[in-house]
């Protein structure tokens, strides 16, 4: 995988915590650093965390499965992607505009389950995991500290769009690891 699908992998799981960001920007009177470092942190870091969790569990069970390895790929990025175009169909939460622990933990699970999923499919295409999820964690904590000042100033006008487009970059993702494995590209 080269740098430029793994920013567009980046960017694509990213969309979930940054629709996320702008909502909790709806939600807040008066963003300030301080919040747009603790949404970038929490999203940021279990974006980060979730693939390395999925890489090692991916190389793991490697073995077993190498010969379907690009259908589960391609499998996982489909679904992901197609879960966040249904989820940009949807009429979004009201947020809360707490920055708690119990707030954001949740939150930041949530956005980043997808990311497990990548992680696995990274196994299975051998892709250098440091820089990987560094990319993931960077890219997601400067998407979401700007969701969040979007969110307070334009509001919830462009979450729809950005999950969209993250859910179509993933699946054409998937496609071209499927189709290159089968020697169509």
């Amino acid at each position: 995988m080269g740098i430029l699908e793994l920013v567009i992998v980046a960017v694509g799981l990213s969309m979930d915590a940054f629709a996320v960001s702008i909502c909790k920007g709806l939600a807040v009177c008066q963003i300030r650093k301080k919040h747009m470092a603790i949404v970038g942190l929490y999203f940021g870091g279990f974006q980060a965390l979730m693939p390395l969790i999925g890489y090692l569990l991916g190389t793991r069970f490697q073995a077993l499965i190498t010969e379907v390895d690009h259908w589960i790929a391609f499998g996982l990025l489909g679904i992901i992607g197609l879960n966040m175009i249904l989820e940009s169909r949807k009429e979004s939460e009201q947020m809360n505009d707490s920055f708690s622990f119990k707030i954001m933990l949740p939150l930041a699970v949530a956005t980043s389950i997808d990311a497990l999923a990548v992680g696995i499919t990274f196994a299975f295409l051998k892709v250098q995991i440091l820089p990987a999820v560094l990319c993931i964690g960077i890219t997601t904590f400067a998407l979401s500290a700007a969701g969040l000042k979007l969110g307070n100033i334009f509001g919830s006008k462009y979450r729809s769009c950005a999950e969209l487009l993250g859910g179509i970059a993933l699946i054409i993702i998937g496609l071209k690891i499927l189709l290159e494995h089968l020697g169509i590209l």
